[in-house]
């Protein structure tokens, strides 16, 4: 077990209100990531209580889902020039209004547009978390805080279900879709008055008129792109625009050349391209981004097996999901705290630990169809759990150790659009592969299920990989080349933001 090292950008005093600070941002990120996984349980509701068609409530999920993305990079770098406090209020403020709107839609167009719109809040907010992480704390306190964060993921992820099967049972099936939404405001608005009494406030490196206009454009064609027909074949339309990949290919790459010259020309860049040179960013974006593809698939294909294969309840299926997230908040603390010690060990034995747990679960239902499911299930769960928590957090920390506080807005982002491509292409595999062995097997959902979960462990076992070759390949001595910062900073880094 190799020793990470410490970033060696930690510098200046810390700001005595930082774990307070760390709570708001994570209360603020768990509401948004919430919102992906408590609505899925909410669709049967919705159609019910508001007449929605299955082409209505599919653009609910994926709404928010693609203006997330689009929105992730240009708030990250906003949050840079801007200050993060500003983002993160207005941000925060945004999400709430909207999940009201949502809440009082008369009819199903007014909530898919209310649901584009909180998805660009949802993107406005959260690449700021990760930046006052980045700015807040040094050395191992970090890796405790993104720790934290990393629980937070996995608990939102799989609390969700759950949530939405107790708010629907409470309420109704005819409104209690309008509650999965109002359950934000409470929480919204305390965010937003202790954010204010405790987050710090940054200097500005700018008015964002300078933002590189172009360069949005450009990357958010290119990402648009990529997750449409993604979005299209999870929701098994008929024609999927698999040309719109051809596009994305030629955005993104006109997207890098513009940022190249921009640059030369003396402009600040919407991303600097130079954070992928340092090699443990570019190798936590890739592992980032294809263990999200992986790991994402195994509660949405659970879900369908229990509701649909057993006539589980949406409380009763949520449920099953809660030994994957008890697991993963146990070690995301842990791993948080060990991660400058473990350093990349930790995240290849994470990722082994996830694939191992998926393939359980994978197997297990395949041979046990019948029964006490969630019995079945519990232990390889808990497994993937468990190992899931070790990967999030600690990737995050080490992906971005060679970051300057000053860019970890736009870093975050960057990190944070690849899990969300990540996610929708998880997200699309595995709906696509049980829903045609469903229908090569005439609705035999074990083995539907089953099929899904292998490939989610083979996706899974691709980051694995990624991460194997990053963890024993020989690193040179200055090798991880950190990120100038814009002519406009500072010139001396550690003072860039000040805390």
């Amino acid at each position: 077990m190799t020793p990470q090292r410490v970033p060696a950008n930690d510098a200046g005093a810390l700001d005595p209100r930082r774990w307070r600070a760390l709570a708001v941002c994570l209360i603020a990120g768990f509401m948004t990531l919430l919102d992906v996984s408590i609505v899925n349980v909410a669709l049967p509701s919705m159609q019910r209580g508001l007449g929605a068609s299955p082409a209505d409530v599919s653009w609910v999920v994926s709404g928010y889902t693609l203006t997330f993305g689009l929105a992730l990079v240009p708030a990250g770098k906003l949050g840079d020039l801007l200050g993060r406090k500003t983002m993160f209020l207005g941000g925060l403020a945004f999400f709430t209004a909207v999940s009201v709107l949502c809440a009082l839609s008369p009819n199903p167009t007014w909530l898919v547009v209310a649901r584009l719109l909180q998805g660009v809040a949802g993107g406005l907010l959260n690449p700021q978390v990760i930046g006052m992480v980045q700015q807040l704390f040094r050395g191992p306190e970090r890796g405790r805080a993104f720790g934290l964060y990393g629980a937070s993921i996995a608990i939102s992820t799989a609390v969700g279900p759950l949530a939405g099967g107790l708010l629907i049972q409470a309420a109704g099936v005819h409104s209690g879709w309008r509650w999965v939404f109002l359950v934000n405001l409470p929480i919204g608005l305390l965010a937003v008055v202790l954010g204010a009494l405790w987050l710090p406030r940054t200097a500005a490196r700018g008015t964002g008129r300078g933002l590189d206009l172009v360069g949005v454009l450009l990357l958010g064609g290119g990402v648009a792109a990529v997750l449409l027909p993604m979005i299209e074949q999870e929701q098994r339309s008929a024609s999927v625009r698999w040309w719109l990949l051809g596009l994305a290919a030629v955005l993104l790459v006109c997207f890098v050349g513009w940022e190249t010259v921009w640059r030369r020309a003396g402009h600040d860049p919407l991303v600097d391209l130079s954070l992928l040179r340092a090699r443990s960013f570019g190798a936590g974006s890739a592992v980032g981004s294809v263990y999200f593809a992986g790991y994402t698939g195994l509660l949405l294909v659970l879900t369908l097996y229990l509701q649909q294969g057993h006539g589980y309840s949406a409380l009763a299926a949520g449920a099953t999901g809660l030994p994957f997230a008890l697991g993963s908040a146990v070690t995301s603390t842990l791993g948080g705290r060990a991660v400058f010690r473990a350093g990349r060990t930790m995240v290849v034995a994470g990722i082994a630990a996830v694939a191992l747990g998926l393939g359980g679960t994978a197997a297990v239902i395949g041979h046990h169809p019948h029964g006490q499911v969630w019995l079945y299930v519990l232990a390889p769960l808990l497994v993937a759990g468990l190992g899931s928590g070790l990967v999030i957090g600690p990737n995050q920390t080490l992906a971005l150790a060679d970051v300057p506080p000053a860019r970890s807005g736009t870093a975050a982002a960057v990190l944070q659009t690849g899990q969300r491509v990540g996610t929708s292409l998880g997200t699309a595999v595995a709906a696509t592969l049980f829903y045609n062995r469903l229908a090569a097997t005439r609705s035999d959902f074990p083995r539907a299920t089953s099929h899904s979960l292998y490939g989610a462990t083979a996706l899974t076992c691709v980051a694995l990989l990624i991460a194997g070759v990053d963890r024993f390949l020989p690193r040179r001595a200055g090798n991880e080349t950190r990120p100038p910062l814009p002519a406009d900073s500072p010139k001396n880094p550690r003072s860039a933001d000040p805390v």
